[in-house]
């Protein structure tokens, strides 16, 4: 009998498909509402359980968000933020109490908001308190490698954050520089170039690195190829334009953490802002011997230095190009750190903006850049500090929450690895939306409110239907069982 292979991906999706198909909301069934809102005291909190019943055609004056459970998109991986120097040695200058209080609140997944995913640096980078590499000069042969300066602070947070987190935790890894001697300007800092002479050396250096790390008892999951490659930065930097980072990627370190075994280690290129992502993701997957290594594609936030808003757009048409390579939110955060803006509305904002729209271009893991940093917004050897979810100040070994931590967390709370994006449409474009249904049925819709309005809206879905009300300033998870 002949074998059909093409049809073995759709029956392996089968069951997740009827199962989809087979829950559309049936009326009766219970709508949780769990609200986080300015000028309230409310965080994550059960606001109301509403019961869907049958609602006809809405009216265009009617505003609505329409979910349809049985148009599933992409599958989500995780949700997390960055296990800097930084945020390491701030959490060793914490009381443990208060150490044990920030694992509950980022890794719980039952008490906290459950991350799933994280990044960690490859030697130093700006979060960090020096700038340090894990070879001596001149080290060709990467005899002299050593991770002693992890051991400190960076590998037991890691470790903590692994124990909390349990098995269903990812963590990616990227270099922000070769070490000084491998690069034309002979500086971690500044820019500079990878000399072509040490590109064997340098890929050699990241499967020493994961399998180091490995030994440590620490999974690697991915790696990005260069962190930012098309900024010349006072921090640590190393320049590569497309045709460099492809030809990187398929003559030197493709070949070789193949060689080395770690050809499921999931690369992701580019790393960078949304602007220039169409066209450096385009020459390297576009070269067939470099894409065949290739996992995914990685996107930052910053392309907002040029005074523009966020390139959304080029998300988008980097899915629709190329479906069969992933997108990764791999870093973002609010910068120019003012510890009077800790209680800023609008970091938050900025947050759930980003990953609604990031979500419905077909992300499929969203990182934050640190996950914890200090009063100053550091620490950070070259002064560029920041703003984190959650600040320590060392001062008094107190924890602050920016409502970051909390828009953030109505998305990896409640939408876990494993859940199937669906279709989510609000019909006013003063609310944003997105939708997950997870393996056992269970719906999550995000809605969010950037007005100053409160915004009675219809939840309709497959003629079921309840009414709520968005408040002004607020994002909303609503559960469906």
């Amino acid at each position: 009998m002949k074998k059909n292979y093409l049809l073995l991906p759709l029956l392996l999706s089968l069951p997740f498909i009827l199962n989809a198909q087979s829950n559309p909301a049936k009326t009766g069934s219970r709508v949780t509402v769990y609200v986080t809102a300015k000028n309230t005291d409310l965080r994550f909190s059960p606001t109301e359980t509403l019961t869907l019943s049958p609602k006809p055609q809405p009216p265009e004056s009617q505003v609505s968000v329409f979910v349809d459970p049985t148009k599933t998109f992409q599958t989500m991986i995780g949700i997390g933020g960055a296990l800097t120097d930084a945020s390491a040695e701030t959490f060793y200058k914490l009381p443990a109490a208060k150490q044990q209080e920030l694992m509950t609140a980022y890794y719980d997944k039952d008490k906290g908001i459950g991350y799933t995913f994280g990044r960690t640096n490859i030697q130093s980078c700006d979060f960090s308190s020096d700038t340090y590499s894990y070879v001596a000069n001149n080290d060709a042969a990467l005899k002299t490698f050593s991770i002693s300066h992890d051991r400190k602070y960076r590998i037991p947070f890691i470790k903590s954050v692994q124990k909390t987190a349990g098995n269903q935790f990812n963590l990616f890894v990227s270099p922000w520089s070769p070490p000084a001697w491998m690069k034309d300007n002979n500086d971690m800092l500044n820019g500079g170039k990878l000399k072509p002479e040490f590109m064997q050396n340098w890929a050699n250096f990241f499967a020493k690195f994961i399998k180091t790390y490995e030994k440590e008892g620490i999974p690697i999951w991915g790696y990005s190829v260069q962190n930012e490659p098309m900024a010349k930065q006072k921090w640590e930097s190393c320049l590569y334009t497309a045709t460099d980072e492809r030809d990187f990627v398929k003559k030197y370190l493709g070949p070789t953490m193949r060689a080395a075994g770690l050809g499921n280690k999931k690369m992701i290129v580019w790393d960078h802002n949304r602007d220039l992502m169409y066209q450096y993701a385009s020459t390297i997957l576009e070269d067939p011997d470099a894409a065949q290594y290739v996992w995914g594609i990685g996107f930052h936030w910053y392309e907002t230095w040029t005074g523009a808003g966020m390139q959304f757009e080029s998300t988008r048409q980097v899915a629709e190009a190329f479906p069969t390579k992933n997108l990764v939110f791999t870093e973002g955060c609010i910068e120019s750190f003012d510890f009077a803006r800790l209680n800023d509305w609008s970091l938050g904002e900025r947050y759930g903006l980003s990953m609604v729209h990031d979500f419905n271009s077909g992300t499929v893991a969203w990182t934050d850049w640190n996950v914890l940093l200090d009063e100053k917004g550091g620490p950070n050897h070259v002064g560029n500090f920041c703003f984190a979810p959650v600040h320590a100040d060392t001062r008094d070994g107190s924890l602050h929450y920016t409502n970051s931590y909390y828009y953030i967390g109505h998305f990896s709370k409640f939408i876990k690895p494993g859940a199937k994006r669906i279709a989510s449409v609000a019909s006013r474009g003063n609310l944003l939306t997105t939708a997950y249904v997870a393996p056992d049925g269970k719906i999550s819709v995000v809605v969010m409110n950037q007005t100053d309005e409160k915004i009675p809206y219809t939840l309709w879905m497959k003629g079921q239907g309840a009414e709520t009300t968005s408040l002004p300033h607020s994002i909303a998870t609503l559960v469906i069982d």
